[in-house]
Order: structure tokens, then C-alpha cells, then sequence
């Protein structure tokens, strides 16, 4: 049976059509490669205009630029309601910005040519009234509004040209949208900042370079709470994970076991205030009939009374860590218990029969089991040990060289208005915390490629 022309030209037409739609889509190698071109160019024109902006000369007595409204305008306004009126209202506004978001994910990303403006709009006018809701300066507004509408149309190319299909980055990127500007609210933009400020006076207006830095391993006050910090992260979960094993191994399996573990768990649940003020009144110290119970044992013997969180050094701080110490060997106990259970108790039973004693057991099969959950259980005391401020600003304050970076941190900002050793205190505690947290993500990261 004889194909005509006339029937051989719809075919060709559609393999033509279905060309151009890969190339639109980013599917073959030189469509990714012109999308690629594309967002580069995208970001380096962004940027360029960040720098603009970031540069520009500044303007006296500059008016901020408004639409009507701002989020400024509209916690004023919130604020000057009736408390009981700003939980509705604060409800609502969420359910209808959580209302938006669910009908932008749920249509927009569906093919068609209202569709295809609906992600259009959004693209260009989401960015654009998010930048003009902060109320720019007059002389930055052009940058913003650029910059804004740049974003979007980035988005809108790189969603159209998705290999995916239209809809589909335009859907990931609404996904993620809270999630991540909550991150770099909360997390990412103040650390930049810390960061920056640790290079500047205390006022933040003077560039200092290393000063500060200087300052935090030259200054008695930084020397010591750069040393106090290394002593409790290495003490504390040294002590709490070995108490806290010994215990889980001895009372495993052991009459009472339930209640024996209630009575370790229990300070896990009393805050590290509580926890401070209950074992300053153990190591109170005064004349005459004692109220703490360390100097009422040591009278009871014939001893003098001792202040002892003023006994330096070391001993104060070798104090404030017992308090640490008993608020986290619960935790290692109960982890680690859960984790000696799950050892198969064939491989127990093997290491019986070969003859070995059970401290042999203990080291060759116990402690290989529970490898992954000790790691967990140290790595997370010390960094909790690492940060610690409550039990420092309750029992001492930081006198008598009892301060470590998370108190001194905070101390140098409220107490001393020193912004820029409260920044390079940070850093150094970030410094300190990293490798922890590199190791645990190597970790998790190894642990999901054997299952």
C-alpha cells in the first residue's frame, strides 16, 4: 500500500514540532547547553547588580519607597491591636499566604496556555513585591526591582526549559521557598554577618582586621574561656559516655532494670538552669552552720568550709562540669542500653563457647555493635558541651575563670557592647563545632550507602 505526499507531511511536521520542544525543553545536548549559557550570564548579571547596589553612594536623609503598604507598616499595625485580636489575625494572614502557595503548586505547574501565564506572573511578580514589601531606599529601588525581575525571569526560563517539563522547577522551587527563606533568615545571613563583624571594632563602624581574634587567645578573659570551652569538650563526654555505659552494661537485663534507669534518666529532664541552681546550693558555701551539703560533710569531719566554685584553677570548672556530667550520663545510659539489646545475642553466645571471659565479650563483640550509636552519643554531648552557657551564667557567671565561649559570647555583647569579640567568639566556637559536624554528616552519609 503506496503513502502519498499529503500523508507524509503531518509526520514530518510532528517529528519538527517534537524537535523544537526538546530543544525548548532543555533535553538534548545543545538545549542544555544554551540553558546553561543562559542562567551563568543570569547570575553573573545579578550579582553585578548586588555589587552596584552594595557600592552605590549613599544619599542623605534617603526615603524609603513603599506600595501603599509594607511588612513594616503591617506588624506596626498588628502591634496596636488587642492581644487577643492578633492571634486571628496573624491565623488568617497565614492561611491565605499557605492558601496561595497550595493553588500556585496545584495549578500552575498544569499545562496550557493560562497556565503557562499564571507561572509567568508569578515568576515576575512574586520577587518584585517581596523586594518592595522591605520598603527600599529611593536610591536603591531600581537596583531592587532589576534584580528582582531578573530572579524571576531566571526562574521562569530555566522552569520553562526544565528537562522535566514546564511546571516542574517552577513547583520544586515553591516547595523549598519557605524552608529555604527561613534558612537564610535564621541561619545563613547571620552567620555571614557574625562573620563579617568579627573583623570590626566593637561599634561595627571600624575595620580592625585580626584584632579581635587576637584578642580571644591573648586576653586572659578569651584565653580562659577558649581553654574551659577544650576542657569541658573533652571531659564531658568522655566521663558522661563511660558512666553512662558502664551503667547500661551492668543493669542490662538486671531485676529492676526499669526503675534503676528512671532513677539516672531523671536529670535529663530538668533544665541546665534547674540543674545549676540545685547544685549551687550542693556546693554553697558560707560561716557557720552549712546549708550545702558538700561543706555540711566536710564540717561534719573537721574540714573548713570551702567555696569551692571560686577555687581556681581548674577545680571550679571540674565543679560546673559534675553538673553536665549528671544531666547528660542519662541520655548516653538509655541510648546506649537500646543499642546493647539490639547486639545479636548469638554472637554473645559464640564468644561464650570459644572461652572468653566478660570483659573480652564486652571489648570484642559489645563495644563493635554499639560502634555507630557511641559515635552518635559522643559527637552530640560534645557538642552540647561545646555551646553551654546555662550552668555558667547561673552558678558563676564567669567569674574566677569559670567562662567558655557560649557564655563569654553572649557576655562581651550585653554586657560590653563589644560586638566585634562577641563575633570572633563565635567564629572560634563555629570553628570548634565543624569538624564535629563534618564527621557526623560523613558518617549518616555512609551509613544510608550500606543500606
Amino acid at each position: 500500500m503506496s503513502h502519498t505526499a499529503a500523508d507524509e507531511a503531518p509526520v514530518a511536521e510532528t517529528h519538527a514540532t517534537n524537535e523544537v520542544s526538546a530543544r525548548l525543553h532543555g533535553t538534548d545536548a545543545r538545549g542544555r547547553r544554551i540553558t546553561r549559557v543562559v542562567v551563568i550570564a543570569a547570575f553573573v548579571l545579578i550579582a553585578a547588580l548586588v555589587f552596584l547596589l552594595l557600592i552605590s553612594q549613599p544619599v542623605e536623609d534617603p526615603q524609603r519607597i513603599t506600595i501603599g503598604f509594607s511588612l513594616n507598616s503591617l506588624f506596626v499595625w498588628m502591634g496596636g491591636l488587642h492581644p487577643l485580636v492578633q492571634i486571628p489575625v496573624v491565623l488568617v494572614l497565614f492561611g491565605v499566604a499557605v492558601a496561595v502557595l497550595l493553588v500556585l503548586i496545584e495549578y500552575a505547574p498544569r499545562p496550557g496556555r493560562g497556565y503557562f501565564v499564571m507561572r509567568l506572573v508569578a515568576c515576575l511578580a512574586i520577587p518584585a513585591l517581596a523586594f518592595l514589601l522591605l520598603r527600599p531606599y529611593s536610591n536603591a529601588v531600581l537596583y531592587v526591582v532589576a534584580i528582582a525581575l531578573l530572579a524571576g525571569g531566571l526562574l521562569f526560563f530555566a522552569d520553562y526549559r526544565s528537562r522535566q517539563g514546564a511546571g516542574y522547577l517552577f513547583q520544586l522551587i515553591l516547595f523549598m521557598a519557605p524552608a529555604t527563606i527561613m534558612l537564610l533568615i535564621g541561619l545563613i545571613y547571620p552567620a555571614i554577618s557574625t562573620f563579617v563583624k568579627s573583623f570590626f571594632d566593637k561599634s561595627g563602624a571600624n575595620f580592625v582586621g585580626l584584632d579581635n581574634y587576637f584578642w580571644v587567645f591573648t586576653n586572659p578573659t578569651g584565653t580562659a574561656s577558649v581553654i574551659n570551652t577544650l576542657i569541658w569538650a573533652l571531659l564531658a563526654p568522655t566521663i558522661a559516655v563511660g558512666i553512662g555505659l558502664a551503667y547500661a552494661v551492668f543493669i542490662d537485663r538486671a531485676r529492676g532494670e526499669k526503675l534503676l534507669k528512671v532513677l539516672v534518666f531523671m536529670p535529663v529532664a530538668i533544665s541546665f538552669v534547674g540543674a545549676g541552681i540545685i547544685w549551687k546550693f550542693m556546693y554553697d558555701y558560707r560561716q557557720g552552720d552549712q546549708l550545702g551539703l558538700l561543706n555540711a560533710i566536710v564540717t561534719m569531719f573537721g574540714g573548713d568550709p570551702v567555696n569551692w566554685l571560686a577555687v581556681k584553677p581548674i577545680i571550679n570548672t571540674l565543679m560546673l562540669l559534675v553538673v553536665f556530667i549528671w544531666t547528660q550520663t542519662g541520655f548516653a545510659m538509655v541510648i546506649l542500653s537500646a543499642a546493647i539489646k539490639a547486639v545479636p545475642a548469638e554472637q554473645m553466645e559464640a564468644a561464650e563457647l570459644d572461652g572468653t571471659n566478660a570483659w573480652q565479650r564486652f571489648t570484642n563483640v559489645t563495644v563493635p555493635g554499639i560502634r555507630s550509636s557511641l559515635i552518635v552519643v559522643l559527637t552530640t554531648i560534645t557538642i552540647a558541651s561545646l555551646k553551654v552557657y546555662d550552668i555558667v551564667a547561673v552558678m558563676t557567671g564567669g567569674r574566677d575563670d569559670t567562662t567558655v565561649l557560649g557564655f563569654e559570647m553572649v557576655n562581651q555583647q550585653q554586657r560590653f557592647q563589644s560586638y566585634g569579640h562577641s563575633s570572633a567568639l563565635a567564629v572560634v566556637l563555629f570553628i570548634f563545632v565543624l569538624p564535629l559536624i563534618i564527621y557526623n554528616a560523613r558518617s549518616m552519609r555512609k551509613q544510608r550507602e550500606i543500606r
